[in-house]
Parts: C-alpha cells; structure tokens; sequence
C-alpha cells in the first residue's frame, strides 16, 4: 500500500462519520468519500502540511456540495424522510461500528438545521473542532463560525434536551415494544408509548409499511402498528442489532431486510416517544445478513 493511499486509508472513518452525520446517507457519503481520495491522489502530499486537516475540508465541502442535491431529492420524496440507518452486525469486531455516528433522532432532528449550522454543529459539538478551526474549512470568520454554532445547538437542544438513557433499558424496551406490536398487545403496547408519541415510517413509496405522513397520539399509534403488524408476512424474522449506537429491531422476510424499527424513549427513560421504521428497500442494503442465530422471531 502506498503512503499515499496509508494515509487516506487512515483517516477513513473519521471522515465516513463526518461526511455521514452530514447527510444521513450511507451511499452518498461513499460518493462523497470517493471525491476526496480523488482530489487526494491528485495532489503532492508532500505540499500538504497537515493531510487530515485536508483531507477533513474537502470531504466537509463536498458533503455541502451534495446537500443541495439531497434537499431536492427530499422535497419529491414519497412520505416522511428519515436517515440511511446505519446497521451493525452482531460481530463485535464488525468493521462497519462507527462510535461518532449520532442516533437516528437526533440525525432526524438536524435536518431541520441548514447544512452549514448541521456542519458546524457536527465539527464543534460532536468532534471537539475550535471555531477557529472550522472556519477556513467552510470560509467563514471565526466569529460567523461561533453564531452558526450557538443558533444550532439551541435549536437542537430545544427539539431534543441532552439525556442519556441506559442502553440495556431501551434494549428491553425495545423487544418489550416488538412483542407487543407483533402479539397484538393493544394493551400493552399503549403502556409503553407516551400520549404523545410519534410514529415516523419511511417507505419511500416503495412499501407497504410506509405512510404517507407521521402518526401522532398514542391511540393511533398503538392502533397503526399493531394493525400493520398483523398483515402477514411469509418467512418474517425479528433479530435484535444496533443502528447508530442504538438497540433497535431487524425485520427479515425471506432472509431478506424488511425493515429497521428504532425507538427513542422520554428523557426519564419510561415510555416511548417516538417510532422510527425504515422500510424503503433502496435505504436497506448496507443492512448486514441475517445471523445464522436467531435472536427473536415473529408470527408465521
């Protein structure tokens, strides 16, 4: 391997989870990935100074660049949107876990950002960047740099306060929440959902468990879901994974991936606040196989 490709080699997962958090897109951030090994080749890296200040720049830039094509794809997208879920195998040495990726809702909740807030946000809040060091990156001053950050970390935290739940308590809750939905527990399942919980689905208009906007209110929500869930689907298996650093639920239906469902739990940790089920095949196939051992299963 050449010091050249070493060195991109290197600093790779640090810009798949820059570039990842930035979009909510597996595939494009591959794209943009492939940009910045090009632009990288191309150049003399013995006239850059700092190669993972470089090589963070121009991936950062060309995730900007992309945003623009992204928002459009979005505003004729097929019911809500939700990020690419970023799956990890049962293998714990899985080269795929990514430690800097953020959870499903809070990606969902930076969409709302404009790209350069949701950039700036990304660098400062999650990767410990100086404004000083973020704003030649996106050619801003300092002090433009500091505003972009102070707007998008109180427009985050007003939609979604700093908590930490315990990660084998959402576990539980997870499998708790899929036995009820897929028993048919309407009962059961209202216990665990808060009043006002919100069920996002993303089919894409590609399948049938997608709707065409979020469901809210705990009486539909219970309702929706078990009434989807009993709909048959020959060869369904459940198995238990992580998407972005959380517990979630794999959906396999002929050993193929179904659909990924995501809860996100009140800041106390004691219901359910919001549903998030990614069906759309396009955004399922980085999802690993399904293991060989079953982890949980659902009605035949």
């Amino acid at each position: 391997m050449s010091d050249v490709t070493q060195v991109f080699a290197g600093h790779r997962e640090l810009l798949f989870s820059i570039v990842y958090n930035m979009l909510g897109s597996v595939t494009d951030t591959e794209d943009v990935l492939q940009e910045t090994w090009l632009a990288w080749a191309s150049r003399d890296p013995d006239e850059i100074g700092h190669p993972r200040a470089y090589l963070v720049r121009v991936a950062v830039n060309q995730a900007l660049a992309h945003q623009g094509a992204l928002r459009r794809r979005r505003e004729t997208y097929v019911g809500p949107w939700l990020p690419e879920p970023l799956v990890t195998s049962p293998d714990a040495a899985d080269h795929a876990v990514r430690t800097d990726t953020l959870s499903l809702a809070l990606l969902v909740v930076l969409e709302t950002l404009t790209p350069l807030e949701r950039a700036v946000f990304i660098l400062h809040e999650v990767f410990a960047y100086a404004h000083t060091e973020i704003a030649p990156m996106i050619g801003r001053s300092p002090a433009a740099v500091r505003q972009l950050a102070h707007r998008a970390r109180e427009h985050v935290q007003a939609r979604r306060p700093r908590t930490q739940v315990d990660p084998r308590l959402q576990r539980q809750v997870t499998e708790r929440f899929v036995a009820a939905t897929f028993g048919g527990d309407l009962e059961g399942l209202m216990e665990l959902l808060a009043p006002d919980v919100t069920l996002w689905t993303d089919g894409g208009g590609k399948s049938n468990a997608g709707g065409p906007r979020p469901i809210r209110g705990r009486d539909n929500v219970s309702r929706v879901l078990v009434s989807r869930a009993a709909q048959p689907l020959d060869g369904l298996d459940i198995q238990y994974r992580e998407v972005n650093g959380d517990p979630c639920a794999v959906l396999f239906v002929e050993n193929a991936p179904y659909a990924v469902m995501v809860v996100d739990m009140t800041p106390d940790g004691s219901q359910i606040k919001d549903v998030y089920t990614v069906s759309n095949p396009d955004k399922l196939t980085h999802v690993p196989e399904k293991s060989r051992t079953r982890r949980g299963s659902g009605p035949r």
